[in-house]
């Protein structure tokens, strides 16, 4: 019995411990609950206030969309066969960067006050219909539409500051589950998952958080390459104008990709577009036999300060070698096609047999090797560490699918099409607004910045024709939100 006591009063203090909940109350523990201050009978609730709106973040965030000219470059640009485009866009946009996910979700934008901070929302059946009558040529005339937006963003908030000396471009594809059979363009790829296949390039500084330059909406089982090439020199066409690229007084660019973009097209328009490269390279013959002839000696050995996961070996890598040796890639092509470069090799030994493929040479069963193309500039260990930085596009698909990509909403391509480059706006627009808010917002996750400064609640008031958001007193990110207010309402400059 003694035993049994000391044993249940060294017990950790917690909520879930039983062992411990029976020696002290809460008072002695010091622990507070949260409580209702009420008794249920006390309480009631009814929606009946119409000066109420839950997301006031979206009339800074939508004053910023007008400034850059959204509804304006739809006009001009959009030839979809639907009434009032200029619109609807910025309504499905504004939705999105409230977190809707899904057509019914545009139904956010009609409640309380909302009428009174915004005009012309449409329902969410309206614009259903508007997104169902896209095809091809309208969705990429959404694209021209999104990389305008990019550049107008880049110049009026500090989305991509001035000054970096060096610049990524990040090309990834990922997939969109679908249920059903329903969805044009479903199948299966390489995930075995099946569904739609998005792929996106985006740009990104050492001080600046990535924001989407290009996108495209593949079938679920096309090859992760196929249009890749295309994409690099839009994105990279986007980066120039948005003040990024190559040329006097600009950033240095490097396209960084894993082993799916191996392949020419897509490093020859990287080069093209005034690019440098780094791509993961595919253990084909060549790529084996330039392993093999690195010298021993040429093995530099380096320690992660954050251990890697090794997808292989299925365990955490915190110690490698890396060495480096010219290459030139694609030699079956004619000569004009010949890429040179160096190839980065990181090596880490396998201590697990079962990883080993069947049939090779001694040294690949002793170690296993990633090996890195790449024409950077960079000393070998900085290059080897940037290329292994391209995961940061991962952060941004995580930020899509726990947005307006959650759901592809249609069962129409097209639409599914529109509704991509629509997220993809909605992204850099809410990155744009966390850049005006403050450093911390610039690099915050998109449910971090709704969270924070879109879904404010606030009640609305008239004053000598004046509108007033009263907004909750000590809200923790009230100087943020003061800030991107303020920033986006600020006086036209005069002439």
């Amino acid at each position: 019995m003694g035993a049994r006591l000391s044993l249940r009063t060294n017990a950790l203090l917690c909520k879930e411990n039983v062992a411990c909940d029976g020696h002290m109350s809460l008072e002695q523990k010091g622990i507070r609950e949260m409580l209702v201050s009420h008794a249920p009978s006390a309480v009631s609730a009814v929606f009946d206030d119409p000066n109420l709106v839950s997301c006031a973040g979206l009339e800074p965030v939508m004053a910023l969309a007008e400034a850059c000219g959204l509804a304006g470059l739809v006009a001009d640009r959009l030839s979809v066969p639907s009434p009032n485009a200029h619109l609807k866009v910025p309504a499905l946009v504004a939705g999105m960067v409230a977190g809707a996910d899904s057509i019914d979700d545009m139904d956010l934008l009609r409640h309380g006050g909302m009428d009174r901070l915004f005009v012309g929302v449409r329902a969410p059946s309206t614009l259903g219909t508007f997104l169902r009558t896209f095809t091809f040529g309208h969705v990429r005339q959404l694209d021209s539409i999104a990389a305008a937006m990019l550049v107008e963003l880049a110049g009026r908030t500090p989305l991509l500051p001035a000054g970096e000396t060096i610049a990524f471009l990040d090309v990834d594809d990922t997939i969109r589950a679908t249920y059903g059979y329903a969805k044009q363009g479903a199948g299966y790829g390489y995930s075995k998952v099946k569904g739609i296949n998005a792929l996106i390039a985006t740009i990104s500084t050492p001080a600046a958080a990535p924001v989407i330059a290009a996108t495209r909406l593949r079938k679920g089982s096309t090859n992760s390459a196929r249009g890749g090439a295309r994409l690099v020199a839009d994105a990279l066409a986007t980066a120039t104008r948005a003040g990024i690229g190559t040329g006097p007084g600009r950033s240095l660019v490097i396209m960084r990709a894993d082993s799916a973009y191996y392949n020419h097209d897509v490093i020859a328009a990287a080069i093209r577009g005034g690019a440098r490269f780094s791509v993961t390279a595919r253990m084909d013959p060549a790529v084996r036999r330039a392993i093999a002839g690195i010298e021993e000696t040429a093995w530099t050995p380096i320690h992660y300060t954050d251990a890697v996961w090794d997808e292989d070996e299925q365990r955490l890598i915190s110690d490698a070698e890396v060495a480096e040796i010219d290459f030139t890639a694609f030699t079956s092509r004619r000569k004009a096609d010949h890429v040179h470069g160096r190839l980065i090799v990181r090596r880490v030994k396998r201590l697990n047999p079962a990883t080993v493929p069947p049939g090779q040479e001694p040294l690949f069963t002793t170690y296993r090797h990633h090996g890195v193309f790449t024409d950077s500039p960079m000393p070998m260990l900085e290059a080897e560490q940037c290329h292994r930085q391209h995961a940061v596009i991962e952060q941004v698909n995580a930020d899509l699918k726990s947005g307006a990509l959650a759901h592809l909403p249609s069962g129409s391509f097209a639409a599914n099409s529109a509704w991509l480059v629509l997220a993809a706006i909605a992204f850099n627009l809410t990155r744009a607004t966390g850049a005006l808010a403050s450093t911390f917002h610039a690099r915050a996750t998109g449910a971090t910045i709704r969270r924070q400064l879109i879904t404010v609640p606030a009640r609305l008031a008239t004053s000598a024709r004046r509108l007033r958001l009263h907004l909750p007193t000590a809200w923790p990110w009230r100087e943020d939100w003061q800030q991107l207010f303020d920033a986006t309402h600020r006086p036209p400059r005069t002439a």
